[in-house]
């Protein structure tokens, strides 16, 4: 299986690295496009001469073409590619905001997958959704589905808005709990630790939570009951979040995160 992944960004990297790490495609199957020259580091496996910054009819008989540009960029993009694409190509595309129809449309290709990874792919400990059109077989999904999970976990949706939801969950998921964790830090130290004390406190504490929540078959409703004590201090705090209704506040917020990735794809 050969693979083309167009920008050499963040998530280019990511999915190079991880392919080959996880020994799924062979370094030297994989080839970049990207619109500037690209010295690969020490850390780059793949062979210098697949990193490329010219179209050209060598693209056509590759097997999967990644689009992993910027949204801005996808139709300066389409016309170079069209002329050396085939329609027996699987596309998978990691643009936010683009649907299905429009990639499709303008790369006159029918088999495409669209999906929505977050940041902590970076480490192989990512969630991605994703969706794909008709087209797309079986076989196919499960070949993507098992390139996407080298870089964490995945869920394959019917529908495609719920890509948007996604976008408001998990892609944009990991900053709302820095944003805790930092309201947690900044009151660790009012209230005596100093910084580092601080911070170790809070991130071990949430590491700690998710790996035992992991490890078990409880809920975590249930876990709460566990921590919180009647008349304890767990209570406390947890009636002050009741009390300004914060499950309120966080489901708020992700309905408007949801609601501004509509607005970006349309």
């Amino acid at each position: 299986m050969k693979v083309l992944i167009i920008g050499y960004g963040n998530m280019g990297k990511t999915y190079a690295k991880s392919f080959i790490n996880s020994r799924f495609i062979k370094a030297e199957d994989i080839f970049v496009l990207s619109r500037r020259q690209i010295i690969p580091s020490m850390d780059d496996v793949i062979p210098q001469k697949n990193f490329i910054t010219q179209v050209s009819e060598s693209i056509s008989r590759l097997d999967i073409v990644i689009i992993a540009v910027k949204p801005q960029d996808f139709s300066i993009l389409t016309e170079q590619l069209v002329p050396f694409l085939n329609s027996q190509q699987l596309i998978l595309s990691i643009m936010a905001g683009v649907t299905l129809s429009s990639i499709s449309s303008k790369l006159k290709c029918q088999k495409v997958v669209r999906c929505m990874p977050n940041i902590p792919t970076q480490i192989g400990k990512g969630m991605t959704v994703f969706t794909a059109t008709n087209e797309v077989d079986r076989k196919e999904l499960f070949i993507i589905q098992n390139l996407i999970n080298t870089t964490g976990k995945s869920i394959y949706v019917d529908k495609e808005e719920l890509l948007n939801a996604a976008t408001a969950i998990s892609g944009s998921g990991p900053a709302y709990v820095f944003y805790f964790m930092n309201a947690m830090i900044q009151a660790a130290e009012n209230l005596g630790f100093n910084p580092s004390e601080a911070e170790l406190l809070v991130n071990q504490t949430f590491m700690g939570s998710v790996d035992l929540q992991n490890a078990a078959t409880l809920s975590n409703a249930e876990w709460i009951q566990k921590v919180a004590s009647k008349g304890g201090t767990t209570e406390q705090a947890l009636n002050v979040f009741s009390e300004n209704e914060t499950d309120k506040i966080i489901e708020k917020a992700i309905y408007a995160a949801n609601k501004r990735a509509k607005e970006l794809g349309s």
